[in-house]
């Protein structure tokens, strides 16, 4: 059965790859293009079953899930919009990150057991406290094309962070001045340029533009786990990264990346990585092969169709089939 899911437009890359799904998606719009009412905007290529509707006509529309994103969404987005019979539907919630406040005494701001909590990571599932909210964890699925392949040609690392310098520490800020002083590194992302980094690429350059560098370096403490990372993999770009939230576990230390918790070790790396190109290869190849069967997106479809059957009650194994 195709459904008819409502969202919001919250993290560009990841209302991509969930746009994969077989069902049709409405995301609202308002005018000027606010924070959570962007619709397809952007450079990505946005299939047909993404559908923009604007806000104050959500209310007339036949829904079956409403699919929360954020805590405004949940919060305040739904009773500015949605009909007081759309606001009793089948809901699920998605949360992106980790908690923020304090890493495991946290309350998750819904406390519901009729909404259905999703994750992104089994870390995220892990350290929230759910309270009488049901889980589940969905993983990244990423859809990088099969031309593009690493090459490594750039004898220089690459980290791709947005807003690195504002949000400091958490995301690895000091981290990444310190490996930059000892290795050639570039960074790309939003206002990358405040740290003399190259800017922002857009979503679909990113593969080709990362396959060129030799190796990918995440500096970050805690958060999720990157969308960017999962295509560095998928392209076959080694990894160079903390050992620290769910890269713990994406990273087989020496097989398919190098992580470890200290930072001269892994600038110890990095020299390695710059110097012996055949390892870099290596590494790459194999978490190239690593990284599709864990975030392949045939994988995140039936995660996510999966999951909209349980809380709509359907089978969408007919759609998923097709």
């Amino acid at each position: 059965m195709q459904l008819k899911i409502l969202t919001w437009h919250i993290h560009g890359s990841y209302l991509y790859y969930l746009s994969q799904i077989p069902h049709t998606i409405y995301v609202p719009i308002k005018e000027g293009r606010p924070e959570g009412y962007g619709g397809r905007c952007g450079s990505l290529p946005w299939p047909d079953n993404l559908v923009e509707v604007p806000a104050d006509e959500v209310s007339k529309l036949d829904l079956d899930c409403i699919l929360f994103q954020s805590k405004k969404n949940y919060l305040e987005d739904q009773y500015e919009i949605l009909a007081p019979w759309q606001q009793e539907l089948p809901k699920v919630y998605l949360e992106h990150d980790p908690p923020r406040e304090h890493p495991t005494d946290t309350k998750h701001p819904v406390d519901d057991p009729n909404v259905l909590l999703v994750h992104c990571t089994p870390f995220n599932d892990l350290m929230w406290d759910s309270n009488r909210t049901p889980t589940r964890v969905v993983e990244h699925g990423v859809i990088v094309p099969d031309s593009i392949v690493y090459t490594g040609e750039i004898e220089r690392g690459l980290t791709v962070v947005n807003g690195l310098k504002k949000r400091g520490r958490r995301l690895g800020l000091d981290v990444f001045l310190k490996a930059r002083d000892e290795v050639a590194l570039d960074l790309v992302g939003m206002e990358s340029e405040a740290l003399e980094g190259l800017g922002e690429v857009p979503n679909r350059e990113l593969p080709h533009f990362m396959a060129q560098y030799r190796f990918f370096f995440n500096p970050i403490r805690y958060t999720s786990l990157g969308l960017a990372v999962c295509e560095a993999m998928m392209i076959g770009m080694p990894l160079i990264a903390l050992a620290t939230t769910e890269m713990a576990t994406v990273l087989e230390d020496g097989e398919t990346g190098y992580s470890d918790t200290r930072v001269p070790g892994l600038i110890d790396r990095m020299n390695l990585l710059l110097k012996d190109k055949s390892e870099a290869l290596r590494i790459g190849s194999n978490a190239r092969a690593y990284a599709r069967e864990r975030f392949g997106i045939e994988r995140f479809i039936r995660d996510w169709n999966k999951v909209l059957s349980e809380v709509t009650g359907t089978s969408t194994n007919r759609v998923a089939a097709a």
